[in-house]
């Protein structure tokens, strides 16, 4: 497989679950001082007992989910915050067409602003890409040429609301979807599952109860069913956070010919640091590569 494409559907699976709504994350929500999200249960359905359906409150306590009746304490989600990130990593893809292995990713981000991507093979590097608001580069150094998008070819050309701001979160582990006013928390077991309906998608946030980080995000879309999973795995303290070094992601989707699709991802950090001086970007394509359509 072309290191421009093994790039390009790196950046385009941490992004995969946006192709089933049409929804953006707000800017404010981003670009909040206040990392911890506040999530608190206040539906009417929760607060008004008249309004609990007895038969579904049964069924949640037998299969181990808390009374959505129940009063409960306020839960924050602990997020990252930074101003600049630097990560060593590996990535694996696996699909019916296509199977690679411990692929050398070094990433840098600038929060909110930048996410640079350089893949590396046997010493060298053979692709580099740089993710901002506006647009998504990628430049094949092997093949000499390079590819750019915008959102809104992407969006167009995928079916789905491509933006900055969810990426971002997927990478570190922070919660991609900002708090709906449907959501609702129930518990189980050692989780807060805040469930949510995000356009056509129903969306459970599973929160640890230990670490109160997000561990797993399952999105489903309606009515077709196809899901995508994101866990998140081996959490270590990177400064004043805990961090994901390891995320595991799988989709699974109906083709247009009614087949079951299924693709595995996972990216594994090696090593994350977050520091407040520019770490450098650098991306810069020659004149003599060939742009590609």
């Amino acid at each position: 497989m072309s290191s421009k494409l093994m790039i390009g559907l790196m950046a385009m699976s941490l992004i995969w679950f946006t192709a089933c709504h049409k929804s953006r994350l707000s800017k404010s929500t981003s670009q909040s001082s206040d990392r911890d999200t506040t999530l608190i249960t206040r539906s009417p359905e929760i607060g008004d007992s008249s309004a609990v359906d007895t038969s579904a409150a049964d069924t949640s306590a037998a299969s181990g989910v808390a009374d959505a009746s129940e009063s409960m304490r306020e839960v924050k989600v602990n997020e990252v915050d930074f101003d600049y990130l630097t990560a060593k990593s590996k990535f694996s893809f696996k699909s019916a067409k296509q199977d690679f292995d411990n692929t050398n990713v070094n990433i840098r981000m600038k929060k909110d602003s930048i996410i640079w991507l350089s893949v590396t093979g046997v010493g060298l590097e053979v692709a580099r890409g740089i993710i901002t608001r506006d647009s998504i580069v990628f430049m094949d150094k092997i093949h000499r040429d390079y590819f750019v998008f915008n959102y809104e070819q992407l969006s167009k050309q995928y079916n789905f609301d491509l933006n900055f701001d969810l990426l971002q979160s997927v990478i570190i582990g922070n919660m991609p979807f900002e708090r709906q006013e449907n959501g609702r928390f129930l518990k189980e077991n050692d989780f807060y599952i805040l469930k949510q309906l995000v356009e056509r998608l129903e969306v459970d946030n599973y929160i640890a109860e230990k670490n109160q980080k997000l561990s797993r995000l399952r999105a489903t879309e309606v009515p077709t069913q196809n899901t995508f999973t994101l866990d998140y795995e081996d959490f270590r303290e990177v400064g004043a956070y805990l961090f994901p070094f390891t995320s595991l992601i799988s989709l699974n989707v109906l083709s247009k010919e009614q087949q079951k699709l299924e693709t595995t991802m996972r990216l594994k950090h090696s090593k994350v640091e977050l520091v407040n001086q520019s770490p450098g970007f650098p991306f810069n394509v020659p004149s003599s590569y060939k742009r590609k359509r």
